[in-house]
């Protein structure tokens, strides 16, 4: 199959930088102390802001107080993938963002589906490319579909992702494998295949947004400082797993050990710190910022950053010209062996314009200032 620069064909292209790793100068009146280069763990705290007890409650939601902590991690980003990231990518910062409500699960099947009944809309996996988007496309690739995992017997190189990705013809978000899979049985699963703008309009349509990433990482915490994943330092603490990642020998066999082999329903494993499932692995999960690699270099090391959206465009050194938004949490892909940005601060990236069947996503509701 014949890829160009395309969109279209770019999509297995953005389903592998999944894997690897507006300026806001709006600071805090706050003095920030910091020395974050010399830091230690234990200096790096989380401080929740102190507000009164929320009385009204949102349906499906938790409250995420907010505060000041300290955003990215020192790990070096090219240890979390065998192939691409910068170290640039994940500088630690400090940030301070305001109170929000969070969905305590990612959007589910169920809860997609309401939504398409209700408006009638189709994402973009089940909308068919026209010859006027793309005239140099070659006939057989003008049909809509979408980009799923498909585990290959052998691969000679973990260098060649396209060995365990396929641009399935009627795969979407009703059709998880494509054209003869269903939803029967997965209500309660992430919704998957979905791009950016159908993200945002299922969020709009439920009145709420989608995170920003540092909304996203400080309700990831969920009120822990400085650790490595969402509820400590151990990976499996006391041999229980803690998130639906890869297990066994990555791309080909998944040996399923934390008790999926794949993609898993909603609140399977223990919720943070905040009351958030899957924080963690199941599926990526789309952020309103748009991504740009060094984006967190140009943040300020000497005041707390409040309320950061990301900066004002999108930039990919690894692929120029095609507009991409940050995914965080990682995926029932993951793994130490290929790509565990599972960790806190880690994050991925994804073309606007491209769903896989490890992405998804969650929505947020910000209380109206008085």
């Amino acid at each position: 199959m014949k890829f160009t620069i395309s969109h279209l064909y770019m999509v297995l292209l953005s389903a592998f930088i999944l894997f690897s790793c507006k300026k806001n100068n709006d600071k805090t009146d706050i003095k920030a102390e910091l020395a974050i280069n010399n830091s230690t763990a234990s200096e790096m705290q989380t401080f929740e802001n102190k507000e009164p007890t929320l009385t009204a409650k949102e349906k499906g939601m938790v409250w995420i107080p907010g505060g000041t902590f300290f955003m990215g991690t020192d790990e070096k980003c090219e240890s979390m993938c065998q192939i691409g990231g910068l170290t640039s990518d994940c500088k630690v910062h400090q940030v301070y963002v305001d109170g929000f409500w969070m969905d305590e699960h990612e959007v589910t099947n169920a809860e997609f589906e309401a939504f398409v009944k209700a408006t009638g809309y189709k994402t973009i996996a089940e909308i068919t490319p026209t010859r006027e988007e793309f005239p140099n496309a070659l006939p057989d690739m003008l049909v809509a579909g979408s980009v799923v995992f498909s585990p290959p017997k052998q691969v000679q190189s973990l260098n060649n992702f396209y060995q365990w990705w396929d641009y399935i013809k009627g795969a979407n978000w009703r059709h998880p494998s494509g054209p003869e899979s269903n939803l029967k049985g997965k209500e309660n699963y992430p919704v998957i295949h979905i791009a950016w703008d159908d993200a945002v309009a299922y969020a709009k349509w439920a009145g709420k947004r989608l995170p920003t990433e540092a909304e996203w990482e400080f309700a990831a915490r969920g009120g822990l400082s400085a650790k490595k994943f969402a509820w400590g330092d151990e990976f499996i603490p006391n041999g229980k797993y803690m998130a639906n990642t890869f297990q066994g020998v990555f791309p080909t066999k998944d040996s399923g050990s934390d008790g999926f082999k794949g993609i898993a329903p909603i609140k399977q494993y223990p919720k943070n710190g905040y009351g958030l499932y899957d924080m963690t692995g199941n599926v990526w999960e789309w952020c309103s910022d748009w991504y740009k690699n060094d984006y967190f270099n140009t943040l300020s090391q000497n005041e707390i950053t409040k309320n950061p959206q990301g900066p004002t465009d999108s930039y990919d050194p690894t692929e120029p010209g095609i507009p991409k938004k940050v995914h965080k949490g990682g995926s029932f892909l993951c793994s130490d062996q290929y790509c565990s940005r599972y960790v806190m601060g880690t994050r991925g990236k994804g073309d606007i314009l491209t769903g896989t069947n490890h992405l998804g996503f969650r929505c947020v509701k910000v209380v109206p200032k008085k």
